[in-house]
């Protein structure tokens, strides 16, 4: 797995340069607003219409350039927060997958999928929008006031008085809006991880005949999440009124002072002389400018709040939880030195002890050495540790204490990720990828080639499904496949895997019928011919084609019979 670039989205050059041509195409509008006022200016002063065409002339080029600037720097900042939610999602992936597989508190597939795919789409009117928008209201209104401040100081002042009222405003309701749009999103998932576990289990649910209270349940929750929406929604409509209303009526005072001005109603405010009529409508033109990074800000308000809670999201599907041995090097496996020479791996296990948090230890001081080659079975009740040693052993979970040695190297960051690739796994439920059989069994392996493929569909008993449905393709999940049918297609990724020297697998026969069971296991003991095999079972008779047996429940090694 390539490692994901950090980002940090606080400073981003892409969006940084984006927002800063926005700014600059918003600033362009004091010299247009110079441009009226002049052209205004000669007009009433009697110099006719050609006296306004140089002004003229300059507010079409000042447009013109001013559109091509905001329509630049819009389009720039979209292509880098798009870019840049890329990248957030790969690094959240990548810490997701870092996670063990025996994390209990690893999240939810359903709500991974929805944080990933739909929460994580606020992050982009997030960084496109507001940042921009944050960016303007940082350097317009400040340019603004010193324009208008340097023509009249009351102006200037009624500016600044109301702009503060408005941000203080919006900060009391955006807090509740931060939260409310929180707890929307934390709705939004755990409703969808409630509907994908249901839709695994609907025939579970049939069978059962509670398909009427699942719904119920359902449409509850999704009432639930529509409240929460419309509380949302609720709140973004009261910010933006709440600018408004400050926003109006500083344009109103603004509008007030000029007109009684000229009229020489209220002869103070200015630097020593009055305002002329050019330079009064210079001052009316920006006072609606000057709140107009706040009136954005309002309309983006939501779009913050909705995009801090989905950046939150997605950081914390990786935070904390049990972590997995080199998960952060998978894309360094192949520079690993010092890896054993091809062929089985031994295993040495060194005061071994592993719990789940706040729970008694399912492993506490194990001690084993497995000889390359030797075949181990491990015996135990369920619960007992058995699939817990074998993500152990293939560096899936981290032990509290003690070592794991694969092929004389430990199982740990500098080393697991290439000694994965040396390891063969074969689970108790081997997922079944949408798609074709072939691409289920070579999984992408660069050394599977077609013909390898057919070998070892071949050689798990795939080879007639293989021919009948050669352009099929099979279902997530493995519909279209039996339960022996998803074992042999497991079986097959095993024999694909030439370079394996350590085979872990976990109940082969668990759920077969007796033939296929006993085509299974002859199989298995096929492919391990000449390679290390630790296999977990509750089959006494699979266990007693081993060399060795391993009783969890005593931590007792014992010679096979």
């Amino acid at each position: 797995m390539a490692k994901a670039a950090k980002v940090d989205v606080a400073g981003l050059d892409g969006v940084s340069q984006g927002a800063l041509q926005q700014a600059g195409a918003a600033l362009l509008w004091l010299p247009q607003a110079a441009c009226v006022a002049w052209a205004v200016q000669a007009l009433a002063a009697g110099g006719g219409l050609r006296s306004a065409l140089l002004p003229a002339l300059g507010l079409g080029v000042l447009g013109l350039l001013r559109a091509a600037l905001e329509a630049w720097g819009v389009r720039r900042a979209s292509v880098q927060a798009r870019r840049t939610l890329g990248l957030l999602r790969a690094q959240a992936a990548q810490a997701l997958a870092a996670r063990s597989p025996l994390d209990r508190a690893r999240p939810a597939s359903g709500l991974a999928a929805s944080v990933l795919a739909e929460q994580a789409e606020a992050i982009v009117p997030w960084l496109a929008r507001f940042q921009p928008v944050r960016l303007r209201l940082i350097l317009v209104p400040p340019a603004i006031a010193l324009a208008v401040g340097s023509l009249s100081w009351a102006a200037a002042a009624i500016l600044l008085v109301a702009a503060p009222l408005i941000p203080l405003f919006m900060a009391l309701v955006g807090r509740r809006a931060q939260a409310a749009s929180e707890a929307q999103l934390a709705r939004q998932g755990d409703m969808n991880a409630f509907l994908l576990d249901r839709l695994r289990g609907l025939a579970t649910l049939r069978a059962l005949d509670a398909i009427d209270p699942t719904a119920a349940r359902l449409r509850a929750a999704a009432q639930d999440l529509q409240r929460r929406t419309m509380a949302v929604l609720r709140i973004a409509f009261l910010s933006s009124a709440v600018l408004e209303l400050f926003a109006a009526l500083g344009v109103a005072m603004v509008a007030v002072y000029v007109g009684f001005h000229l009229l020489g109603h209220l002869p103070f405010g200015t630097w020593g002389r009055p305002l002329g009529l050019g330079q009064g409508l210079f001052i009316l033109l920006l006072a609606p400018a000057f709140f107009e990074p706040l009136r954005d800000l309002s309309a983006v308000w939501h779009d913050r709040a909705a995009g801090e809670a989905a950046r939150r999201a997605l950081a914390g599907l990786g935070e904390g939880g049990q972590p997995m041995a080199g998960a952060a090097n998978d894309a360094d496996a192949a520079c690993a030195d010092g890896m054993p020479p091809a062929g089985a791996l031994g295993i040495q296990l060194r005061g071994l002890r592993f719990a789940h948090e706040g729970e008694a230890p399912v492993i506490d001081g194990l001690d084993l050495d497995l000889r390359p080659g030797e075949h181990l079975a491990l015996l135990g009740a369920s619960g007992g540790g058995k699939s817990t040693l074998l993500a152990l052993l293939a560096g899936l979970a981290v032990p509290q204490a003690g070592q794991v040695r694969v092929g004389g190297l430990p199982m740990d960051g500098a080393h697991a990720s290439a000694l994965r690739q040396r390891i063969g796994w074969m689970g108790q439920r081997p997922h079944v990828f949408g798609g074709a059989l072939a691409a289920n069994v070579g999984l992408g392996r660069s050394g599977a080639d077609a013909a390898q493929v057919e070998r070892a569909l071949a050689f798990a008993g795939l080879g007639r499904l293989a021919a009948d449905r050669p352009a099929a393709s099979l279902g997530e999940g493995g519909a279209g496949l039996s339960g022996g049918e998803a074992v042999r297609l497991a079986l097959a990724r095993l024999a694909v895997h030439a370079d394996a020297g350590l085979l872990l697998v976990d109940e082969p026969t668990a759920h077969l019928d007796a033939e296929t069971a006993r085509a299974v296991t002859e199989a298995l003991l096929d492919l391990a011919r000449g390679r290390t095999l630790v296999l977990a079972t509750h089959d006494p008779r699979l266990a007693a084609r081993m060399d060795r047996v391993l009783h969890l429940g005593d931590m007792s090694l014992k010679a096979a019979a």
